[in-house]
């Protein structure tokens, strides 16, 4: 018994070893059968074949599991379906997928800052194109990013889709915009010179407050920032701190979403003065004591890496102007910590001889090619130079044509050639202008102007104005082209009307029409010239029953033809509140070639600014001027006029001669002014751009000429003193004065608020 139980498993165990032995050859034989079908199903748009073409399995071939692995992640892969299967029945391969939808129409909802066409743009996916979820969330991102360029941290976008017949679906975007994420506070970490309001003047990103409703300064912009950073060095490097850098911009969002807190962490380091000032010349037959003349910074004075800079456009010049076209000037920058100076020595050594093989000018739309070239310190052929590069950066941003301007130069076809390529991005230079003020000359005016600064994007400058006040109205059509005959020749025509009611000041109404035509050019970067010529027709109307005689012996028309230059020098560092620096006028007008109208003018002004400390400036000015008739008397309305804005305390026309009846103004031959002024800050932050002053003003008119009537002329000297404010507002420039004439006679015509107001929107 026990014998055939052990043989019966015996024979199991050999069957089953022979079994396990033979499975391998059977599933191997399995495998290296050739698959007979390759069968796509659930397939709707899209062919068989097409989804055929992305399986390595075909019709003969084996049957592998890498094989159909490597099938699934192609058709995954295309984003042509939401689900694939692989797999095998037998000996045939079956495909079965799922297609994406197809996008019937893209929607937009609760925008209402930006418009659809901003939106539609920046999205990829487009009616008509397979719907995926990567593509969506895709898109959402980037309409979140168009909102936060445009200040809004705190919007959301929601996808949704409507499912449509035909494996067909809508979606729509819901957007919640959300307020403009503000910047609630910018602080400063480390500055110990300058106080944070100081500082956030510099910066271009403010803070926000209710009169930025025109600016976009007080939103949170990362590209901004960066630029902040430069500024911040930029400014500290102009003062003399050589040492200083930023060491963090951190921007941190409210946890609203609604707010950004900016944090500046600096190192300021020691201020320097300029040491030891001097030029080493390594170039034949050229001598340091050639240059150093041109060199207009001094022992003592605190460093300033712009004067620096300034100096190696200025030697780079010269040099070039000597005969040499291959130059490199580098400063060589020796610090002495112990002592707090900078010593300098301008190298000046052969540069490389590389040409300017060609420029490139791209990113141009409207604006022509000349527009840009005429502004280039370079042209093809000439010796290239980097200071002159950098040069030709700098004044074509000043055409105010561009929001972008590149200039770089790249190698070129040869070692000794390089390429230069001008990449600029263009903005609209067409303007519209309403403006709304009150002058206490003229009451309350307006305006309204047309103006193309950039005609035709020949660079030429169109502009129709018409001003309206209370006691004045203007006309004016100008046409300026910056560059007349291919020269730095601005030249210009004019058309214009003018009427002004002198009823208060002088019982009369000036009206003129006419023309005219002007040249201007640059000597320098701060001395220019004007020269220009005007034809026009002037009257003297309305003149009252009661006027002087001086007055009504000259009512009627005149034609005046008149040749004019002035002559200007302008070093100031700004144009509306200046710190330091001098600018002076002088015009001369010449009235009888032609006409009816004949004198000689001569008027000249000047005003030079001190910097007491940063934030506490003294000015000191005067004018004078002088007019002589022809063979004739000087009429009344080409006469000098004292008082208003000449002469602060004073009414307009309210100093100097007047007739002793009727007390009629009628000017005079030689006026001179003299004024001293103080300019201080009153408390409130740089960037509000207030400023207080205390001034003292000067001067006197008189010689003024009348065979038909009693002229009371005084020559004796006329003074006020005053304290003001001036707001460089939004809304134009701001100016309160309060005065009191202190020099005056009984017959002057005073006043005490000095107001005036304009205004752009």
């Amino acid at each position: 018994m026990f014998r055939r139980q052990s043989n019966f498993l015996s024979r199991a165990a050999l069957t089953i070893l022979v079994g396990i032995m033979l499975l391998p050859t059977t599933y191997s034989h399995a495998q290296a059968q050739g698959a007979t079908e390759i069968r796509v199903e659930g397939a709707q748009r899209i062919e068989a074949d097409t989804v055929r073409s992305y399986v390595p399995i075909r019709t003969g071939q084996s049957i592998t599991t890498q094989a159909m692995d490597e099938a699934l992640k192609k058709l995954f892969a295309t984003g042509l379906f939401a689900d694939v299967v692989v797999r095998r029945e037998g000996s045939a391969v079956v495909v079965r997928v799922v297609e994406n939808p197809i996008i019937n129409r893209i929607a937009f909802e609760g925008n209402k800052r930006v418009s659809n066409e901003v939106l539609q743009d920046e999205v990829k996916l487009r009616p008509r194109i397979v719907y995926t979820r990567t593509r969506v969330q895709n898109d959402v991102q980037r309409l979140i990013d168009v909102y936060r360029r445009n200040g809004r941290f705190a919007a959301s976008v929601e996808p949704k889709v409507i499912q449509l017949p035909q494996n067909r679906v809508d979606l729509v975007f819901e957007i919640k915009e959300g307020p403009v994420t503000e910047i609630r506070r910018i602080s400063f970490v480390g500055n110990q010179r300058y106080d944070d309001n100081d500082l956030r003047s510099v910066v271009r990103t403010k803070e926000s407050a209710w009169y930025r409703f025109l600016s976009a300064d007080d939103t949170y912009d990362p590209d901004r920032l960066t630029f902040d950073r430069e500024l911040l060095r930029r400014f500290y490097l102009s003062k003399g701190y050589a040492d200083f850098r930023v060491v963090s911009a951190v921007a941190e969002l409210a946890p609203n979403r609604e707010g950004f807190f900016i944090t500046f962490t600096i190192e300021e380091g020691q201020r320097y003065r300029f040491g030891k000032i001097d030029v080493a010349a390594k170039l034949r037959d050229l001598s340091s004591d050639q240059l150093r003349g041109h060199i207009k910074v001094k022992t003592g004075d605190w460093y300033n890496a712009d004067a620096v800079e300034n100096v190696v456009s200025s030697l780079t010049d010269v040099v070039g102007t000597l005969g040499y076209a291959f130059v490199d000037i580098r400063p060589q920058v020796k610090r002495k910590k112990k002592e707090r100076v900078i010593n300098i020595t301008f190298r000046v050594r052969e540069g490389p001889r590389v040409f300017v093989e060609r420029i490139n000018i791209t990113g141009n739309v409207r604006t022509i090619d000349p527009v840009i070239r005429r502004e280039m310190t370079l042209v093809e052929g000439d010796a290239f130079n980097a200071s002159k590069m950098r040069r030709a950066r700098k004044r074509i941003r000043n055409l105010g044509f561009f929001e972008k301007v590149d200039v770089k130069n790249v190698p070129g076809s040869k070692p000794d050639k390089t390429i230069l390529e001008v990449k600029v991005r263009e903005r609209s230079t067409g303007e519209i202008s309403f403006g709304a003020g009150f002058s206490s000359s003229v009451g309350l005016l307006g305006d309204i102007g047309i103006r193309e600064r950039n005609l035709l994007g020949r660079g030429q400058d169109l502009l129709l104005k018409t001003t309206i006040a209370a006691e004045s109205s203007q006309i004016d059509l100008q046409f300026t082209e910056p560059y007349f005959f291919d020269r730095k020749l601005a030249a210009g025509v004019d058309i214009f009307r003018v009427t002004r009611d002198l009823q208060d000041e002088s019982s009369f109404e000036r009206k003129s029409l006419g023309t005219g035509v002007r040249l201007g050019f640059e000597y320098s970067d701060n001395l220019r010239q004007r020269l220009r010529y005007r034809i026009s027709r002037e009257e003297v109307t309305n003149v009252t029953s009661t006027a002087s005689l001086a007055i009504r012996e000259q009512e009627g028309s005149a034609v005046k033809s008149e040749i004019s230059q002035i002559l200007t020098y302008d070093s100031r560092d700004d144009r509306f509140l200046p710190t330091e620096g001098f600018v002076t006028r002088f015009n001369t007008d010449l009235a009888g070639l032609g006409g009816s109208v004949k004198y000689i003018r001569a008027n000249v002004r000047a005003t030079k600014y001190y910097p007491i400390t940063e934030k506490f400036i003294a000015s000191f000015g005067g004018s004078a001027g002088y007019i002589v008739g022809l063979g004739e008397d000087v009429r009344i309305v080409d006469r000098f006029f004292l008082g208003g804005p000449t002469l602060r305390g004073f009414a307009v026309a309210g100093a100097g001669p007047r007739d002793e009846a009727t007390d009629d103004a009628v000017g005079g031959k030689l006026m001179y002014t003299g004024t001293a002024q103080l300019t201080f800050p009153v408390g409130l932050p740089n960037e509000f751009g207030i400023r207080g002053r205390l001034f003292s003003d000067v001067g006197s008119l008189s010689n003024s000429e009348s065979t038909l009537a009693t002229i009371t002329d005084d020559k004796s000297l006329r003074a006020s003193v005053g304290l003001g404010i001036s707001w460089k507002s939004p809304f134009g420039p701001l100016v309160i004065d309060f005065s009191k004439a202190l020099l005056k006679k009984d017959f002057d015509k005073t006043e005490v608020v000095r107001f005036d107001f304009g205004a752009r929107f």
